[in-house]
């Protein structure tokens, strides 16, 4: 700490000295202790900075693998096709389906039953009720609503809704009336409708002629499809299937067309999803890139030329280690696939990766089991690797930078409280200084009153004023 010089320029003269100033400039001379705290500090937080910035990629990069480790990931995706999509097409093929191909044959479609009653005036009043049973279920009578108002189809309609019975109702109005609609929520023979009614239209003029009597009858029986899937019959209450081929759903649109006295055979097919898994790894290895160049770039200079913050830091060089040690090494997977240059995948002199598709499309087409069990058998590439991203990451308690984060952090705690302390104990040293050269700034104001007193007691005693010399 350099030395602060106090100028009293004329110390006779009664100007005193900048007390403000004299204290501002002792204080940041001792506010220097601070620099190399402040230094560290900054260099610390910089770190920090890529420490997180690593961890948020390390978390990228394991978010690409767990979409091909999951058992339900892109490896257990599947696509599927149909040879003639008028008659059949697929609505989905889940994980749990086999790749393979399949013949359907459809004879005919399923329908469900409904009824209806005859047209009659929209608002018409009604009196009675119906009886509806879906299939081998219990009857249900529903009575026409005695409320005014709703004494017509529209509350009958309502009332059968609301009695969640298994079936839907509805008013169907045309140019000649109004009529009440019943179509049975279960499709198939299972949901059969059988209905009655003691209607009737109380209303004068009705819409028929005859009985007032308004019957319910059934117009459309419940029918089960019949298909055949591999050679095995098998019926279907719905259109839509999905119990044939486990784990995949298709669409019945129209019975199989008969050419020559023999129907048409649709081919179903159900294929692994190549693309998606090619895409899954074009992702992980861009990302994994975008790592390794992140973590490389700290070996070398900022765009100024001065050192990157964890330039010649050790986390670095394990970082990289491993890494690249995990996508280099041999696994022991059981199956043919046991490195990643089988896939296609090459480190290059940089680290990086690089992706033949070519490869890679061979390798799904040729080992798509392989290539699964090297991402999530016990023994795999995916499992090692997912391991080793956690044991790195800044998430995991003792992770390589969680644990590098918590080691800066607590050096910046012991830092931030020595400048704390030092800051207090400057404080209360500006505020003494302040004190005491106020003071000594007062006695030198009042020099010149006190010699002008020594002068007047000087000429009292002596007779002698020097004022008149």
């Amino acid at each position: 700490m350099g030395a602060i010089g106090l100028n009293f320029g004329n110390p006779t003269a009664g100007t005193g000295f900048d007390v403000t100033t004299t204290v501002n400039e002792i204080v940041s001379s001792l506010q220097a202790v601070e620099t190399p705290w402040q230094t560290q500090l900054t260099s610390l937080e910089a770190q920090d900075t890529v420490f997180t910035s690593l961890g948020s990629n390390l978390s990228t990069l394991s978010t690409d693998l767990q979409t091909l480790t999951d058992a339900t990931g892109v490896l257990a995706d599947k696509e599927g096709s149909s040879s003639d999509t008028s008659v059949l097409t697929l609505t989905s093929a889940s994980s749990t389906a086999v790749a393979g191909t399949h013949t359907v044959v459809v004879n005919s479609l399923a329908q469900t039953s409904s009824a209806d009653t005859a047209e009659i005036g929209t608002g018409d009043v009604l009196s009675g009720g119906v009886t509806i049973q879906v299939g081998s279920g219990t009857a249900h009578t529903i009575a026409v609503p005695t409320t005014s108002g709703d004494q017509t189809l529209a509350g009958l309609s309502a009332a059968i809704n609301a009695a969640g019975i298994g079936v839907t109702a509805n008013v169907i109005t045309d140019t000649n009336g109004s009529r009440l609609s019943i179509v049975s929520g279960t499709g198939g023979t299972a949901g059969q409708l059988t209905v009655s009614s003691t209607l009737e239209d109380t209303t004068a003029n009705v819409g028929t002629t005859g009985s007032p009597n308004l019957a319910l009858t059934t117009i459309q029986s419940g029918v089960d499809a019949s298909l055949t899937v591999d050679g095995v019959a098998v019926t279907s209450g719905s259109n839509t299937v999905s119990d044939a081929i486990p784990g995949v759903t298709f669409q019945l649109l129209a019975p199989s067309p008969v050419t020559s006295g023999t129907a048409e055979t649709v081919q179903v097919v159900i294929t692994n999803n190549a693309s998606s898994v090619s895409s899954a790894l074009n992702t992980f290895v861009n990302d994994y890139n975008t790592t390794i160049q992140a973590i490389t770039a700290q070996e070398g200079n900022t765009s100024s030329g001065t050192p990157e913050p964890l330039y010649g830091n050790p986390v670095i060089a394990q970082l990289q280690e491993q890494l690249q040690s995990a996508l280099s090494a041999q696994y022991g997977s059981s199956g043919t696939i046991k490195s990643l240059t089988q896939l296609g995948i090459e480190t290059n002199q940089d680290g990086t990766l690089t992706l033949n598709s070519d490869t890679l499309t061979a390798a799904l087409n040729d080992s798509y089991s392989d290539v699964s069990g090297f991402f999530q058998n016990a023994d795999s590439f995916g499992s090692a690797l997912t391991t080793l991203l956690n044991n790195l990451s800044s998430t995991n308690p003792t992770g390589t930078l969680d644990l590098a984060l918590a080691d800066n952090k607590s050096e910046e705690t012991d830092l931030n409280t020595q400048v704390t302390n030092e800051n207090a104990a400057i404080a209360t040293e500006k505020q003494n200084l302040t004190t005491e050269l106020n003071t000594a700034n007062q006695e030198l104001e009042a020099i010149p009153e006190q010699l002008d007193e020594v002068n007047e007691l000087y000429s009292a005693i002596t007779g002698y004023n020097q004022n008149l010399d």
